[in-house]
């Protein structure tokens, strides 16, 4: 499953979104493997944020430029002539998306349209892979993890817009990339955690931030399950998955990426595991039933993943957790944040 960087070096790769948490990470990766990296994002959306710090933009061909312009995005994405296009650049989050349905509705739908369409007639490209969320299904709360041909669809704005991505992308590539010759698959991972990440709403920043300043953590609702995963496993999947489709087109379509469907964990699990690395890391557990519908429980089932790719995650929870503390410990002790990027990155593939 590690990538291979005989067939990363020398690939021209538009990446959307670098200037993200995950987009920087795997911006980095690519970085180390040799690919010639163009990035289209907005400008990092938090400060701190690890495009930043991690000086991610120092070993690519970085653009400042939004998915929802479809003139300025097709003049960039075919002057980077890219081999393979790696779509991130979204809105990301549950409440923002209930904060500005439309604005989320308009990065996540159409942006993901203008993508796909600037590669029509695009005579390099020959991967596409769309990265959308494991939230993309009709979640009903039910027992078992959720499968690639379960039915789609979102209560909250940002997962309906996801599910409708999902829709615009079979469209394109039905319609005409796949005549094209171009494979375009979409990958629905699950929540995932490692360092860099200085979001609002998200599980582990909001406790580095509270801790660190000796503040109690309040969690709003510590039995939520989601398939937590560190950022590497997904990113390793993506990367795996387009190298895949280079030469086996036929294996296009949705991928769910994450861990194994009894290995979901909740909110409070984490936050316990988390609190180690704090010497006083208050929790005040509560339940918030109030505010903005939320999944209570989701699980993926990634067996189309381990069977057609070969992929399956290599960190345990604990592992992803510990290393995620680690980082932000040493971190806000002073070390560099693309020193520290690069270290996780080489301690999973040696683990690979």
């Amino acid at each position: 499953m590690r990538p291979d960087p005989d067939f990363w070096r020398g690939k021209r790769v538009l990446l959307t979104g670098h200037t993200g948490f995950k987009g920087a990470w795997l911006a980095l990766w690519l970085q180390r493997l040799g690919a010639q990296v163009t990035g289209v994002a907005l400008p990092p959306p938090a400060d701190p944020n690890l495009f930043t710090l991690a000086q991610v933009d120092e070993g690519m061909d970085s653009h400042f430029c939004d998915v929802c312009n479809p003139q300025a995005l097709a003049m960039r994405i075919r002057a980077a002539r890219p081999d393979v296009v790696l779509h991130l650049a979204a809105q990301a989050l549950v409440r923002p998306g209930y904060a500005d349905p439309l604005a989320t509705f308009g990065t996540n739908i159409m942006g993901t349209a203008h993508v796909l369409d600037a590669l029509r007639g695009l005579p390099e490209a020959r991967v596409a892979l769309v990265v959308t969320t494991d939230k993309v299904y009709r979640n009903r709360e039910w027992a078992y993890p959720y499968r690639e041909d379960d039915p789609l669809g979102g209560h909250d704005p940002y997962s309906a817009s996801k599910a409708a991505a999902e829709l615009v992308t079979a469209s394109y590539r039905d319609a005409f990339l796949a005549p094209q010759g171009v494979a375009v698959a979409t990958a629905r991972a699950g929540n995932v955690i490692g360092g860099g990440d200085w979001a609002q709403d998200r599980l582990l920043p909001d406790a580095v931030r509270a801790w660190e300043k000796g503040e109690t953590l309040h969690i709003r609702r510590p039995e939520a399950t989601r398939p937590w995963q560190h950022v590497l496993e997904p990113l390793a999947a993506y990367l795996r998955l387009a190298q895949r489709l280079w030469d086996a087109p036929s294996l296009a379509g949705p991928y769910n990426f994450g861990p194994l469907p009894h290995e979901a964990a909740s909110v409070k699990n984490v936050i316990e595991m988390a609190s180690g690395a704090y010497p006083a890391s208050a929790v005040s557990y509560e339940n918030d039933s109030d505010g903005p519908h939320e999944a209570g429980w989701l699980a993926l089932e990634t067996a189309h993943a381990r069977q057609a790719l070969g992929v399956a995650p290599r960190w345990a929870l604990t592992t992803s957790v510990a290393r995620t503390m680690n980082w932000y410990r040493q971190q806000h002790g002073g070390a560099d944040a693309r020193t520290l990027c690069l270290a996780d990155i080489a301690a999973w593939e040696a683990q690979a």
